[in-house]
């Protein structure tokens, strides 16, 4: 049998040769019987209706019309009056309380150790009393028309005051004496010389809680504190603006600082 082989199959093709026209490689297509009207397309299933979209959304993400909601109210419990306790406690059930918030760390809840205050102290030392001496006429009329003092005493035509701070532990108030050997802190033997002050007249003695005290040891003359005289030996505290009477015509005014 002549023929010609594929290389591709690897199989010798034979070659028939027929006279007339070529048959067709398909068959002919036959009539279709008669009541066959042929397959059928099947219908479209109609889909769901949906609503019109707005014309301005239109090339743009879809707009749905919202679904109108209803107003949270109480709920509807029929058969249960609305003011008794039970709606509440439905409700309660259908309606979950919020969650609680998370509770604070510990190291959160301690506050940061601080000192305690502390009070302050008052300083003894930063108060400082100071005396004013000078001349008092008035006391010296009461006592020349009181003790009836001689002539020759006569008030100083020139008088003047001096400033004295209070320091140590006393302060005596008389008039030097070399013989003695006694020199106060407040010496009173310059001039005008005051005859009626003794040589140790009085002592200012300070006292723990800042002030000072006066103490008349035996004068001759005696000592007044705001016009009323002291006994030997009593102690007076002084305050502000206190008025130390002694001799023929001195006063000593208590200040404090």
């Amino acid at each position: 049998m002549a023929g010609q082989f594929c290389e591709t199959c690897g199989f010798r093709v034979s070659a028939r040769v027929r006279s007339g026209p070529p048959e067709s490689l398909f068959p002919p297509i036959s009539e279709p019987e008669p009541g066959f009207s042929g397959w059928s397309r099947p219908e479209p299933l109609p889909s769901p209706a949906l609503p019109p979209r707005p014309p301005a959304a239109y090339g743009s993400q879809p707009v749905w019309p919202s679904v109108p909601q209803e107003a949270p109210g109480r709920l509807e419990t029929p058969g249960i009056p609305e003011d008794s306790g039970a709606v509440d406690v439905l409700e309660s059930l259908v309606s979950p309380a919020p969650p609680e918030p998370p509770a604070p760390r510990a190291w959160s809840e301690a506050p940061a150790p601080s000192a305690p205050p502390t009070a302050p102290i008052p300083s003894l030392t930063g108060v400082t009393w100071t005396v004013l001496v000078a001349s008092d006429r008035v006391y010296y009329d009461k006592m020349q028309a009181a003790r009836g003092l001689s002539s020759g005493v006569e008030f100083p035509a020139h008088t003047s005051e001096r400033r004295i701070r209070l320091v140590g532990k006393q302060m005596r108030i008389g008039r030097r004496s070399p013989a003695r050997d006694l020199v106060p802190e407040i010496d009173l033997a310059d001039q005008p010389v005051d005859p009626g002050i003794s040589r140790l007249h009085a002592v200012l003695t300070p006292a723990p809680d800042g002030t000072w005290s006066i103490i008349d040891p035996g004068s001759a003359n005696g000592t007044l504190v705001n016009g009323r005289e002291i006994t030997i030996g009593e102690m007076i505290t002084l305050h502000e603006g206190d008025r130390i009477n002694l001799g023929a015509w001195t006063v000593i005014t208590v200040h404090r600082g």
